[in-house]
């Protein structure tokens, strides 16, 4: 998929003074509680009105969404709103009956994002066509995945394309509902500059409470909107509960929200912003030359290991590591899902020495 400028001409088409805003239920539930969510957030800073329609879950049972009598609901609330409706689709069925209801945005979860079949069956059904279309990242954190199920899309020759960040599920345990893995993303916008990247804070969080805090952070790094599920009582809502806020919350939010300038022609500030970005030049050379010299060692353990046939993984050793590493992390201000992070993926490469002197 090469850089295109079109991509973001839809973006460019509201001619906000603000990043776009889409908001909204978890799930359609009711007509009347479609149309009292809607109609709190015509007069704000939402430009498109989210519902779920379709629900997937993990497990039979749950609630999996009211199905196509919701997209009658939302032909209602864009007649007496204005707002543009969105919804997500998971087949070539849902994406007939979203167009057929004139749906205005469609967006693909990730659990669809995960199946390349899934993806490539929306894009034939969706050919051509003028509407937006959204590609939320997979459950696993693979940009080549995430990349490829918004390469299918414009092949078939859509062009008002865009992409979800909504974080990515993991084994471990850390204060979000899915790790944000900010990094991915951000890899992501440098590559393709073009494609609007929207943060859903809401999935990310799993928690109402953080969704300031995360929406801040997306717009620090230089998002183009956000996506933030609303309900006129999250509290019983069907789905999703403890991350949706109520139309007043969010109003109150996009208040709170500072958006940043992306540069400045301030003299004093450009001269000392590249000192500092020197001095982080400089430490990450040293960090890189640290982490080299710990390899040298890690290879010598190997060869001792080698040597009196011990296995390569100490997982005793490990954690031991691991605990010390974690409070000595705290003095230097680093979270512990950070020190975990890191330290992980420095245990692996060192094991990656060592099994190459092992089996040398």
């Amino acid at each position: 998929m090469e850089n295109n400028a079109s991509m973001r001409k839809w973006l460019d088409d509201f001619a906000l003074s603000h990043p776009l805003v889409i908001a909204g239920p978890c799930s359609a539930e009711t007509e009347s509680q479609v149309l009292a969510i809607a109609d709190q957030l015509k007069n704000s800073d939402v430009s498109i009105f989210r519902a779920g329609i379709w629900k997937p879950r993990t497990r039979p049972g749950g609630f999996e969404g009211v199905g196509a009598i919701g997209l009658k609901w939302l032909q209602k609330a864009k007649a007496q709103t204005g707002l543009l409706m969105a919804v997500e689709v998971a087949n070539a069925a849902h994406v007939k009956l979203a167009l057929e209801h004139d749906i205005d945005v469609l967006w693909i979860g990730a659990r669809t994002t995960v199946n390349p079949f899934a993806v490539q069956e929306i894009a034939d059904a969706l050919q051509k066509t003028d509407k937006i279309v959204l590609v939320k990242n997979p459950v696993n954190p693979d940009l080549a995945l995430w990349l490829g199920g918004v390469e299918r899309l414009y092949n078939a020759g859509v062009k008002k394309l865009g992409v979800v960040h909504r974080g990515f599920s993991t084994y471990e345990k850390t204060t979000y509902r899915n790790i944000p893995e900010w990094q991915i993303a951000i890899e992501l916008q440098s590559r393709f500059p073009d494609l609007p990247l929207i943060c859903d804070p809401s999935h990310i969080t799993g928690r109402r409470d953080r969704i300031q805090e995360v929406s801040q952070q997306a717009l620090d790094l230089n998002y183009d909107g956000l996506m933030i599920e609303t309900h006129i009582d999250p509290d019983h809502a069907w789905s999703d509960a403890a991350q949706q806020v109520t139309p007043t919350v969010l109003k109150q939010i996009f208040k709170d929200l500072r958006i940043r300038n992306l540069s400045t022609e301030e003299t004093d500030f450009n001269t000392r912003m590249f000192q500092l970005r020197t001095d982080i030049d400089r430490a990450d050379t040293k960090l890189l030359e640290i982490l080299g010299k710990r390899m040298q060692i890690s290879e010598q353990i190997g060869a001792l290991k080698k040597e009196k046939n011990i296995a390569v993984l100490q997982s005793k050793r490990w954690n031991e590591i691991l605990q010390k590493m974690i409070c000595e992390g705290r003095t230097y201000g680093l979270s512990e899902e950070f020190v975990l992070r890191l330290f992980k993926a420095v245990h692996q490469e060192s094991i990656v020495h060592q099994e190459k002197i092992i089996n040398r």
